[in-house]
């Protein structure tokens, strides 16, 4: 992907040419139409890192074509605008689906250059069911607690332990939630950001999703296009395999990011001292997650925990120096407590985590038609595991509840979009939790969007990461409403940052923003 994202982009260079959209607006934002949200009361709740984060609520019908039935609370935050021009609410979403979205309006307004975010309303919200919100679901508490099965079933025994895990939080989610689930649906998001605006008294917002949150922000684009100003999706979700193809096409992708980390880890064999031969190191990846199956490090990192752990290192490459560390101080040392830590910083899931989970699911299970006949699941991740081992059954028994999910499925929302003004898209070559192509699709979907690709980048979300190239486009899509225009599938192409060199320290390296994102946006879908 990195050599024909640059060819079909006609040269590598920033920008190929550019195309201003609408003036911003300025002053006060204005309604489309009389609203009947109740207003917004604004609270300080600001915190050491932004302090100057306010907090709101919303109630919000629970089923929007029933607007005066039960009512549901949505939790928002705001960095206000200080600036003389005013370009309306900027709405911002991490993703999941599952995830909160409360800290990350603090840190787009504090990572967006001064000028530029003072001309917006940051602002961030848990969507229904997540966090602050309420209802807050969490279906099965405890539903990661380590040990876990193995993930690779390889026997009977081990296939129906995680085939029952999978079963009882689906009946849990039905128990507990029977009557939530048939409102926690993109499209229900979707209703409520609309509400958001409303309440925001904007006629238009200006949005920013990361991972998942490209899906909503498109599904809102296609239902209401004309309350669309600017929109900006990082990290794109293909919405054309939604959802049970893009964790099939995850699995490969993660594999070769895995790769690419055990590559990086031969590179410097001088402080890891585990060979230079990647393929040898990926066999001895391998033999400790044997060893780990029979006997769990610390009695809480087994096979499944373990790939829990090395799974975010397929997200950023900032976590690459503290798993490097741990790897090989279990295997040359034979001294397991770097990968305990590791798994309680980096794979451990507690209430936040199972809460994620659980709209995680509800939201997945809901938006699309998974197949309902194990034999399936089991023909298509065996056929995938074949070339991609590294995560695929782990991923599988993630999204298995669906296979027994108590409620009906919706169908996937064609985005195809002509009515939008200008839309700028992020995306990395060598992005795993959403492949490259993904956003290829959505770019070719969207008319008038433009593509800026990260050359040889594998993280996911790459903007306010440190990259000055890509923030450079955003600012100026944020500032007046500039895009690159090329010719072929990228519009313009940045180099990637450079990998991390191995540290010392617990924390993720690479650019302090970039490792603040990443734990913004926990584990993406």
């Amino acid at each position: 992907m990195r050599n024909r994202a640059a060819a079909l982009c006609g040269a590598a260079v920033v920008m190929a040419g550019t195309f201003t959209a609408v003036p911003a607006e300025a002053s006060a934002p204005r309604t489309a139409e009389p609203v009947h949200a109740a207003k917004l009361t604004w609270k300080n709740c600001a915190t050491e890192k932004y302090p100057t984060l306010q907090c709101a609520s919303l109630k919000v019908p629970l089923d929007h074509r029933r607007p005066h039935g039960q009512r549901i609370t949505l939790a928002l935050s705001r960095v206000p605008h200080t600036g003389g021009t005013y370009q309306g609410p900027l709405l911002v979403n991490p993703g999941g689906p599952g995830g909160s979205g409360l800290k990350l309006a603090g840190f787009v307004a504090s990572s967006l250059p001064r000028k530029v975010a003072a001309q917006y309303d940051v602002i961030g919200f848990d969507p229904r069911g997540v966090g602050a919100s309420e209802p807050a679901l969490d279906c099965r508490p405890g539903h990661f607690g380590p040990v876990r099965p193995d993930s690779l079933p390889t026997t009977p025994a081990i296939e129906k332990a995680n085939l029952a895990r999978a079963r009882s939080f689906a009946a849990a989610c039905g128990r507990k939630y029977g009557h939530l689930l048939p409102y926690l649906d993109t499209a229900a998001a979707v209703r409520d950001m609309d509400a958001i605006r409303q309440a925001l008294g904007a006629k238009r917002i200006n949005y920013l999703g990361y991972s998942y949150g490209t899906y909503l922000g498109a599904v809102y684009a296609k239902s209401f296009p004309e309350r669309v100003r600017r929109l900006v999706l990082d990290s794109v979700v293909d919405p054309t395999e939604v959802w049970y193809d893009a964790n099939l096409n995850q699995d490969v992708a993660f594999n070769d990011r895995h790769r690419a980390f055990l590559a990086w880890v031969a590179r410097y064999d001088s402080t890891y001292r585990l060979g230079t031969d990647p393929e040898r190191i990926e066999a001895e990846w391998y033999a400790m997650r044997a060893a780990l199956a029979k006997k769990p490090a610390g009695g809480t990192v087994g096979a499944a925990e373990l790939e829990d752990t090395f799974t975010p290192g397929g997200y950023y490459n900032g976590y690459w120096p503290r798993l490097a560390k741990a790897f090989a101080a279990y295997v040359n040392a034979r001294n397991p407590e770097p990968l305990i830590e590791a798994y309680e910083d980096l794979g451990a899931v507690g209430a936040s985590g199972d809460n994620g989970y659980s709209v995680y699911t509800s939201v997945q299970c809901r938006d699309a038609r998974w197949p309902r006949d194990w034999r399936r699941w089991r023909e298509d991740n065996w056929a995938v595991y074949e070339k991609a081992p590294f995560m695929t059954w782990n991923n599988a028994w993630y999204n298995a509840p669906c296979a027994f999910w108590p409620r009906d499925s919706l169908k996937p929302v064609n985005v195809a979009n002509g009515k939008l003004p200008p839309a700028l898209l992020f995306q990395a070559t060598g992005d795993a939790a959403t492949p490259y192509e993904g956003a290829v699709t959505v770019h070719r979907l969207l008319a008038r969007s433009s593509l800026v690709v990260e050359e040889g980048g594998g993280n996911h979300g790459i903007t306010l990461s440190g990259n000055a190239c890509l923030d450079k486009h955003l600012a100026a899509y944020l500032s007046d409403g500039t895009v690159p225009r090329g010719h072929g599938e990228a519009d313009a192409v940045c180099e990637a940052l450079p990998d991390p060199e191995p540290s010392t320290t617990k924390g993720a390296s690479a650019s302090s923003n970039g490792s603040t994102l990443h734990g913004l946006l926990g584990k993406p879908s």
